[in-house]
Protein backbone atom coordinates (compact mmCIF):
# COMPACT_ATOMS: atom_id res chain seq x y z
CA UNK A 1 0.00 0.00 0.00
CA UNK A 2 1.43 3.37 -1.08
CA UNK A 3 2.00 5.90 1.67
CA UNK A 4 -0.24 8.97 1.52
CA UNK A 5 1.50 11.75 -0.39
CA UNK A 6 1.13 14.34 2.34
CA UNK A 7 2.51 11.94 4.92
CA UNK A 8 5.46 11.21 2.67
CA UNK A 9 6.16 14.91 2.15
CA UNK A 10 6.00 15.47 5.90
CA UNK A 11 8.59 12.75 6.41
CA UNK A 12 10.77 14.28 3.70
CA UNK A 13 10.78 17.62 5.48
CA UNK A 14 11.46 15.89 8.79
CA UNK A 15 14.44 13.88 7.54
CA UNK A 16 15.77 16.47 5.10
CA UNK A 17 17.97 14.28 2.88
CA UNK A 18 17.29 12.68 -0.50
CA UNK A 19 20.03 10.33 -1.68
CA UNK A 20 20.54 10.31 -5.45
CA UNK A 21 21.95 7.13 -6.93
CA UNK A 22 23.72 7.20 -10.28
CA UNK A 23 25.68 4.13 -11.30
CA UNK A 24 26.94 2.35 -14.39
CA UNK A 25 25.48 -0.95 -13.22
CA UNK A 26 22.59 -2.19 -11.10
CA UNK A 27 24.96 -4.39 -9.15
CA UNK A 28 24.75 -3.63 -5.44
CA UNK A 29 22.20 -0.82 -5.66
CA UNK A 30 19.72 -2.57 -3.38
CA UNK A 31 22.47 -2.99 -0.80
CA UNK A 32 23.38 0.68 -1.25
CA UNK A 33 19.78 1.67 -0.51
CA UNK A 34 19.83 -0.56 2.57
CA UNK A 35 23.11 1.00 3.70
CA UNK A 36 21.65 4.49 3.29
CA UNK A 37 18.64 3.43 5.33
CA UNK A 38 20.93 2.08 8.04
CA UNK A 39 22.47 5.56 8.24
CA UNK A 40 19.07 7.20 8.61
CA UNK A 41 18.29 8.29 5.04
CA UNK A 42 14.64 7.56 4.27
CA UNK A 43 14.54 8.84 0.67
CA UNK A 44 16.49 7.22 -2.14
CA UNK A 45 16.17 8.44 -5.72
CA UNK A 46 17.28 6.03 -8.43
CA UNK A 47 17.90 7.91 -11.65
CA UNK A 48 16.62 6.59 -14.95
CA UNK A 49 20.16 6.87 -16.31
CA UNK A 50 20.97 3.67 -14.39
CA UNK A 51 20.68 0.59 -16.63
CA UNK A 52 17.38 -1.23 -15.99
CA UNK A 53 16.46 1.47 -13.49
CA UNK A 54 12.76 0.59 -13.41
CA UNK A 55 13.55 -3.00 -12.38
CA UNK A 56 15.79 -1.69 -9.60
CA UNK A 57 13.09 0.71 -8.41
CA UNK A 58 10.58 -2.13 -8.34
CA UNK A 59 12.89 -4.44 -6.41
CA UNK A 60 14.01 -1.74 -3.98
CA UNK A 61 10.41 -0.72 -3.26
CA UNK A 62 9.56 -4.34 -2.45
CA UNK A 63 12.66 -5.04 -0.36
CA UNK A 64 12.64 -1.83 1.66
CA UNK A 65 8.89 -1.36 1.89
CA UNK A 66 7.79 1.68 3.90
CA UNK A 67 11.17 1.87 5.61
CA UNK A 68 12.54 3.87 2.67
CA UNK A 69 10.76 5.90 0.00
CA UNK A 70 12.15 4.92 -3.39
CA UNK A 71 11.86 7.59 -6.09
CA UNK A 72 12.53 7.76 -9.80
CA UNK A 73 14.92 10.46 -10.97
CA UNK A 74 15.73 12.04 -14.34
CA UNK A 75 12.16 11.49 -15.51
CA UNK A 76 11.63 13.45 -18.71
CA UNK A 77 8.25 12.39 -20.09
CA UNK A 78 4.78 11.28 -19.08
CA UNK A 79 5.18 7.67 -20.22
CA UNK A 80 8.28 7.17 -18.10
CA UNK A 81 6.56 8.79 -15.12
CA UNK A 82 3.64 6.36 -15.46
CA UNK A 83 6.00 3.39 -15.78
CA UNK A 84 7.98 4.45 -12.70
CA UNK A 85 4.87 4.90 -10.59
CA UNK A 86 3.52 1.57 -11.79
CA UNK A 87 6.60 -0.31 -10.53
CA UNK A 88 6.49 1.39 -7.14
CA UNK A 89 8.19 4.79 -7.28
CA UNK A 90 6.89 6.84 -4.38
CA UNK A 91 7.89 10.15 -5.95
CA UNK A 92 9.09 11.39 -9.32
CA UNK A 93 11.98 13.79 -9.90
CA UNK A 94 12.82 15.73 -13.07
CA UNK A 95 15.81 17.92 -13.94
CA UNK A 96 13.49 20.45 -15.60
CA UNK A 97 9.91 21.71 -15.65
CA UNK A 98 7.98 19.02 -17.54
CA UNK A 99 4.24 19.82 -17.41
CA UNK A 100 3.21 16.37 -18.67
CA UNK A 101 5.23 14.66 -15.93
CA UNK A 102 3.68 16.85 -13.25
CA UNK A 103 0.23 16.13 -14.67
CA UNK A 104 0.76 12.36 -14.43
CA UNK A 105 1.94 12.66 -10.83
CA UNK A 106 -1.05 14.81 -9.86
CA UNK A 107 -3.46 12.37 -11.50
CA UNK A 108 -1.96 9.49 -9.53
CA UNK A 109 -1.49 11.48 -6.31
CA UNK A 110 2.26 10.90 -6.31
CA UNK A 111 4.72 13.56 -5.17
CA UNK A 112 6.53 15.37 -7.97
CA UNK A 113 9.84 17.23 -7.69
CA UNK A 114 10.42 19.16 -10.93
CA UNK A 115 13.72 20.87 -11.54
CA UNK A 116 13.99 24.62 -12.03
CA UNK A 117 16.74 27.21 -12.29
CA UNK A 118 15.14 30.66 -12.48
CA UNK A 119 12.47 32.45 -10.42
CA UNK A 120 10.10 32.14 -13.39
CA UNK A 121 10.66 28.38 -13.68
CA UNK A 122 10.26 27.93 -9.93
CA UNK A 123 6.89 29.66 -9.93
CA UNK A 124 5.74 27.81 -13.05
CA UNK A 125 6.70 24.44 -11.58
CA UNK A 126 4.86 25.25 -8.34
CA UNK A 127 1.72 26.51 -10.06
CA UNK A 128 1.60 23.41 -12.26
CA UNK A 129 1.51 21.29 -9.13
CA UNK A 130 5.10 20.49 -8.20
CA UNK A 131 5.30 19.51 -4.53
CA UNK A 132 8.98 20.31 -3.98
CA UNK A 133 10.91 22.34 -6.52
CA UNK A 134 14.39 21.02 -7.15
CA UNK A 135 16.86 23.81 -7.82
CA UNK A 136 19.29 22.29 -10.31
CA UNK A 137 22.18 22.67 -10.69
CA UNK A 138 22.27 24.29 -7.26
CA UNK A 139 26.04 24.77 -7.21
CA UNK A 140 25.65 27.41 -9.93
CA UNK A 141 23.54 29.67 -7.71
CA UNK A 142 24.45 28.68 -4.13
CA UNK A 143 22.59 29.07 -0.82
CA UNK A 144 22.06 32.82 -1.14
CA UNK A 145 19.76 32.15 -4.10
CA UNK A 146 17.48 30.11 -1.82
CA UNK A 147 17.33 32.90 0.73
CA UNK A 148 16.49 35.39 -2.02
CA UNK A 149 13.75 33.14 -3.47
CA UNK A 150 12.12 32.68 -0.09
CA UNK A 151 11.38 36.40 0.00
CA UNK A 152 8.75 36.40 -2.79
CA UNK A 153 8.03 32.66 -2.54
CA UNK A 154 7.76 31.86 1.20
CA UNK A 155 5.37 28.93 0.66
CA UNK A 156 7.27 27.20 -2.14
CA UNK A 157 9.28 24.20 -0.94
CA UNK A 158 12.80 24.18 -2.38
CA UNK A 159 15.49 21.50 -2.54
CA UNK A 160 19.02 21.98 -3.89
CA UNK A 161 20.56 19.28 -6.05
CA UNK A 162 23.94 19.37 -7.72
CA UNK A 163 27.28 19.13 -5.91
CA UNK A 164 25.67 19.51 -2.46
CA UNK A 165 28.21 18.43 0.15
CA UNK A 166 28.94 18.50 3.89
CA UNK A 167 30.13 22.12 3.74
CA UNK A 168 27.24 23.56 1.74
CA UNK A 169 24.39 21.44 3.16
CA UNK A 170 23.86 23.44 6.38
CA UNK A 171 23.91 26.72 4.47
CA UNK A 172 21.15 25.53 2.15
CA UNK A 173 19.03 24.43 5.12
CA UNK A 174 19.53 27.74 6.90
CA UNK A 175 18.67 29.59 3.69
CA UNK A 176 15.25 27.92 3.57
CA UNK A 177 15.63 24.58 1.77
CA UNK A 178 13.17 21.97 3.05
CA UNK A 179 15.62 19.19 2.16
CA UNK A 180 18.82 18.57 0.22
CA UNK A 181 19.44 16.25 -2.71
CA UNK A 182 22.82 14.58 -2.33
CA UNK A 183 24.61 12.24 -4.72
CA UNK A 184 28.34 11.64 -4.70
CA UNK A 185 28.84 12.88 -1.16
CA UNK A 186 26.80 9.88 0.00
CA UNK A 187 27.54 7.21 -2.56
CA UNK A 188 29.58 7.98 -5.66
CA UNK A 189 30.14 5.50 -8.46
CA UNK A 190 33.51 4.40 -7.12
CA UNK A 191 32.19 3.69 -3.63
CA UNK A 192 29.21 1.82 -5.08
CA UNK A 193 31.43 -0.25 -7.39
CA UNK A 194 33.71 -1.09 -4.46
CA UNK A 195 30.66 -2.12 -2.39
CA UNK A 196 31.76 0.03 0.55
CA UNK A 197 28.40 -0.19 2.26
CA UNK A 198 29.68 0.67 5.75
CA UNK A 199 31.16 3.89 4.40
CA UNK A 200 27.85 4.74 2.74
CA UNK A 201 26.04 4.24 6.05
CA UNK A 202 28.52 6.52 7.81
CA UNK A 203 28.14 9.18 5.13
CA UNK A 204 24.37 8.99 5.48
CA UNK A 205 24.46 9.33 9.27
CA UNK A 206 26.78 12.32 9.00
CA UNK A 207 24.57 14.16 6.49
CA UNK A 208 21.46 13.50 8.58
CA UNK A 209 23.28 14.91 11.61
CA UNK A 210 24.44 17.98 9.68
CA UNK A 211 20.88 18.77 8.60
CA UNK A 212 19.56 18.25 12.12
CA UNK A 213 22.21 20.53 13.62
CA UNK A 214 21.51 23.25 11.05
CA UNK A 215 17.82 23.16 11.92
CA UNK A 216 18.56 23.30 15.63
CA UNK A 217 20.73 26.36 15.07
CA UNK A 218 17.88 27.98 13.17
CA UNK A 219 15.52 27.33 16.09
CA UNK A 220 18.04 28.86 18.44
CA UNK A 221 18.06 32.09 16.46
CA UNK A 222 14.28 32.24 16.07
Amino acid sequence: MRTNKQEMLARLKASGVVAILRADSVDGLIEVAQALAAGGVEFVEITLTVPNALAVIEQAAKVLGERVFIGAGTVLDAATARDAIKVGAGYVVSPAVRPAVIEVCRAQDVACMPGAMTPTEVLEAWELGGDVIKIFPANVVGPQFFKDLKGPYPKIELMPTGAVNRETAPHYIKAGACAIGVGGELANKQVIAAREFDKISRNAAELICIVKEAREQMKGKA
